[in-house]
């Protein structure tokens, strides 16, 4: 699964020619908030992707951050991520939340949305519908 999330940072900074910035030596993977598991989301609405930021450390307080959308398949650790379409970008990872548009996707129930500031955290799976 680890090198799934690789894979899928160093994909989605090619495809979305944005910068992810991270401080040297200094994990901070913020848990994701919402979605929660089994909330459902339209498609073309916009919903809020939320995460605490309760213990950012100082050298993380200009980090960046980026979101994708994946799904995970019963018995699978692979998340798909869709890294040619981020769901948002370069946003800073002290702001705790980003409003983000629920793509037209086929309709399931085991998305996530996966935050990356310099390592990624998943959220609970949840429904997007028609």
């Amino acid at each position: 699964m680890f090198a799934n999330k690789f894979t899928a940072i160093v994909t989605a900074l090619v495809a979305a020619a944005a910068t992810v910035s991270a401080a040297p030596g200094i994990v901070f993977s913020p848990p994701v908030t919402s979605p929660t598991a089994g909330q459902v989301w339209t498609i073309g609405s916009t919903q809020t992707v939320t995460w605490d930021t309760t213990n950012i450390p100082a050298a993380n307080a200009n980090q960046t951050g980026l979101i994708l959308l994946g799904f995970i398949e019963d018995g699978s650790d692979d998340e798909h991520l869709d890294t040619q379409n981020p769901l948002a970008v370069n946003f800073p990872i002290t702001a705790g939340s980003v409003s983000v548009e629920v793509p037209d996707v086929t309709p399931r129930d085991d998305y996530v949305v996966v935050l990356f500031g310099d390592s990624g955290n998943t959220s609970p799976q949840f429904t997007i519908t028609n």
